[in-house]
């Protein structure tokens, strides 16, 4: 381990204050809620596109998932492959779509304002609850990410657990707090570049090392036979396959994905943004895995462990390369880190700031008092995090995946009802969500048989049934407004026409 190294922290140093300085340039343009939490809808394809799959990725890329590999061999492929899917079919059908209808209903901000307009639900219950739901899973999933950063200081510097994870946790928020949407997503693009090279470089330098492509397939052969067989998942019956397929049925219901979608800034950049997003993503997950296995074989004799496995970046990257490199390949894990949780810190500090204070406790907030308390929710989220990562013995993996299902579960069927089905309802969204969330919860703390498979897979389906169920039952149905603008909404996205802010109609609550 490299420790106490003067070029590495030269390296983290000059990289931090380049984020911070975005922070500080966003701070100065930043004059109300909705360029806080939403840019006003400014952003570029590239931006669009690696901002979306960097905040997506997190730590994990480069922590859990090479992590797993490192464990399993071939068999985390189905992860990649599921992941890679939903991500295809999530920029596919849902961007578009959701770009244009959540300017045309009301201009909506947030995606609990989007329930709240698209259904026209004057009683807020589908916008708090949902606001409920985004504060309890990201709480778990921002946890991840503060867990990957004090894994990531304590390996490299072998600065004591808390204190690397309070570091973590001062730089996430330094940006975060002061620029808001804008410097999120611009450093997000600049955090997805160094990522992609990094996840690139060190799989392919370990394997020089070992002497080409040919002595490493040898040697991981030689190590265990199943390593390169993706069919083990199989071993102990179909679901473990089907629960890593299942991860990509996450994507449509990830509030920090989806907001990118409602913030580029027309939805003809979208199919742009669409491909350099599959491009960016393929590649990283191919390599992720690519540095677990190939990884085991670099290492080998050593063998980390179950506990160890998800440093096996940085012990490469560490063992492989000079201390400036070795310091520039390191950001990249601190990149992703903070990628993804300077943008749930961001949305749930939008749903508190804008779906609860706004609307349960101060309607008459001004616009310079609402980015002040969103800034506030900023600093309280985090310490709630920092309060849940605390323990060392967490798993950036275990937490992620807990989040990843609830807003699979609770909000990505409500998404996409909500764009190809006229016929959904308030009542039938709103069950829809709870029944999602509430079965996510009970499923993880059940074990054994079925209740192997991730939680993910009933809580989406439930989901599903339980939204069509009861639209079907809803004897009303939708009133004849909103039908009306889901079929405007369908005759732009059928035509290609460009909405324009002036034309859309505000839902007065």
């Amino acid at each position: 381990m490299v420790s106490d190294n003067f070029s590495i922290v030269l390296v983290f140093a000059i990289y931090l204050l380049f984020m911070i300085s975005i922070g500080v340039l966003y701070y100065r343009k930043t004059e109300n809620l909705a360029d806080y939490i939403l840019g006003g809808r400014k952003l570029n394809s590239w931006v669009t596109a690696l901002s979306s799959q960097a905040s997506d990725m997190s730590g994990w890329l480069l922590l859990g998932l090479p992590g797993y590999a490192y464990l399993s061999g071939m068999e985390s492929i189905w992860l990649a492959l599921g992941l890679a899917a939903g991500t295809y079919l999530n920029w596919k059908f849902v961007a578009k779509k959701l770009r244009e209808y959540t300017e045309i209903a009301g201009d909506s901000i947030t995606i609990p304002v989007y329930f709240e307009n698209r259904f026209r639900d004057k009683s807020h219950a589908l916008r708090i609850i949902s606001s409920i739901l985004i504060l309890v899973f990201f709480l778990l999933y921002t946890s991840s990410g503060l867990v990957a950063s004090g894994k990531l200081f304590n390996t490299v510097f072998e600065i004591p657990y808390q204190q690397a994870l309070l570091i973590g946790v001062l730089v996430i928020i330094s940006y975060t707090f002061l620029g808001g949407f804008m410097a999120v997503c611009w450093t997000d693009f600049f955090q997805g570049m160094l990522m992609l090279c990094a996840i690139v470089f060190v799989p392919l330098a370990a394997m020089k090392g070992i002497g080409g492509y040919d002595s490493t397939v040898s040697l991981i052969e030689s190590i265990d036979p199943q390593m390169l067989n993706p069919w083990t998942a199989l071993a102990g019956g179909a679901i473990p396959l089907i629960s890593n397929l299942a991860w990509g049925l996450g994507y449509f219901g990830m509030p920090h994905i989806l907001v990118r979608f409602m913030a580029i800034e027309s939805p003809d950049k979208i199919k742009q943004a669409r491909i350099i997003a599959m491009v960016w993503v393929i590649i990283s997950l191919f390599f992720a895995v690519a540095i677990g296995i190939v990884g085991r074989a670099y290492l080998y004799p050593e063998f980390l462990g179950a506990a160890g496995s998800e440093t096996i970046f940085m012990v490469m990257v560490n063992t492989l390369f000079t201390p400036i490199i070795a310091g520039i390949l390191l950001a990249a894990i601190l990149a992703a880190i903070m990628s993804t949780a300077d943008s749930q810190l961001l949305v749930a500090a939008s749903a508190f700031t804008e779906d609860i204070y706004r609307i349960a406790m101060k309607k008459s907030a001004s616009e310079k008092e609402l980015v002040w308390m969103g800034r506030f929710a900023v600093i309280v989220i985090s310490a709630i995090a920092y309060l849940i990562a605390r323990d060392p013995n967490n798993s950036v993996m275990g937490l992620v995946s807990y989040a990843w299902a609830g807003f699979g579960a609770a909000f990505g069927p409500v998404v996409l009802f909500s764009l190809f089905w006229r016929k959904t309802t308030r009542n039938g969204a709103l069950g829809g969500m709870v029944v999602g969330g509430l079965v996510v919860i009970i499923w993880k703390q059940l074990s054994g048989g079925i209740f192997d498979l991730y939680e993910i897979v009933p809580g989406f389906f439930l989901s599903c049934i339980t939204i069509y169920t009861i639209s079907i039952l809803d004897k009303e149905g939708p009133a004849k407004e909103i039908l009306k603008e889901f079929d405007r909404v369908n005759h732009v996205a059928l035509h290609g026409k460009t909405i324009h802010r002036e034309d859309t109609e505000p839902f007065e609550t």
